[in-house]
């Protein structure tokens, strides 16, 4: 069951606010008296904190019996407070927000709800492990490790093509009416589904070996879509925060090789040999001006989805890797 921060008035990198901003998010395990055993875990586009639940468990990477694990929902993922919940600010009201707010909502949580300082590891998948970038760029000091699986530094202009494709989807149903959403967009999501879940995020290869036939890839997509409940509103708000995003327009930044030099924390960056959504070579491209950087291979066929539990091997590999790297940091 997810606990809900009151966070107050929420300010913008835009100079808007997010009014009476609400903080959801879990835990596992216990802070230890040295309130040095945190990690907090970053969440993906349309994700919420059950997204990298595969890491968690006694065993596993993330093992709650040595790690106080926290999960945050983001800005707009329905959980959090976005645009399909806000009572002040629904729907097209809500102001636009970028993936630099999200990390100063996460770090309002930590800080003045949760009293945490500081972090062993901050961790995240997709848009997740792009604001684990960023919270290596924003606080350089705060975490002593970075994980970031799938991630870019600065959004590749295929990725942002790929959700203006999205919204074009959701946004051809006739429940759009120019300004937002009537009700929900059956058909959108139906189409949306195809292209995110059946091709953007696999491989050719992955469908080959997982599909009796193209129509059961096609209806396990919508399927999966259908359990997910996520509001067309939300999509259209994270997926503008997700194109727009590039830690080089930190603020006291130049450029985003700049800012990937910044980081002062171990990184690591995984990624698969071929991802359709976020291209690998963003994350291998990323891992190199970071001081101790290291980027790794993920040996799997599934694509985007390489860094979920859909395949047991890639999920096994994730959790060796990553509980390894966290053992070398200090």
């Amino acid at each position: 069951m997810a606990e809900i921060a009151e966070l107050g008035d929420l300010p913008l990198e835009s100079g808007e606010t997010i009014r009476g901003y609400r903080q959801s998010y879990v835990t596992h395990g216990t802070l230890d008296a040295q309130r040095s055993n945190a990690i907090l875990v970053c969440i993906s586009l349309t994700g919420t904190h059950r997204r990298l639940d595969f890491l968690i468990g006694p065993g596993r990477a993330l093992d709650p019996s040595r790690w106080f694990v926290i999960a945050a929902d983001p800005i707009g993922n329905g959980l959090s407070t976005s645009p399909s919940n806000s009572e002040s600010q629904p729907g097209m009201r809500f102001p636009r927000f970028v993936l630099r707010d999200m990390v100063a909502a996460q770090h309002r949580l930590l800080t003045r709800h949760l009293g945490i300082e500081s972090l062993k590891a901050v961790v995240g998948a997709s848009m997740g492990g792009m604001q684990a970038l960023q919270w290596g760029v924003s606080h350089p000091r705060f975490m002593r490790s970075i994980v970031a699986m799938t991630p870019m530094a600065k959004t590749s202009p295929w990725a942002a093509l790929v959700t203006q494709t999205a919204r074009a989807c959701l946004m051809a149903d006739p429940a759009w009416n120019g300004r937002g959403f009537d009700g929900v967009p059956e058909r959108g999501w139906r189409a949306y589904a195809g292209l995110m879940g059946a091709l953007m995020t696999r491989t050719p290869d992955a469908v080959e070996r997982d599909a009796s036939n193209v129509s059961h890839a096609f209806e396990d997509a919508v399927a999966r879509q259908r359990t997910a409940h996520f509001d067309a509103h939300d999509y259209l708000y994270q997926s503008w925060a997700y194109e727009a995003h590039d830690i080089g327009t930190t603020p006291g930044f130049a450029d985003t090789h700049a800012a990937l030099r910044s980081i002062a924390a171990r990184a690591l960056l995984l990624a698969p040999a071929l991802d359709l959504f976020n291209p690998a070579t963003c994350a291998r491209d990323a891992a190199g001006p970071i001081p101790d950087g290291r980027f790794v291979e993920i040996p799997s066929v599934q694509g985007h989805q390489a860094a979920t539990d859909r395949d047991p091997a890639d999920a096994a590999f994730l959790n060796r890797t990553i509980a390894q790297f966290l053992e070398e940091t200090p």
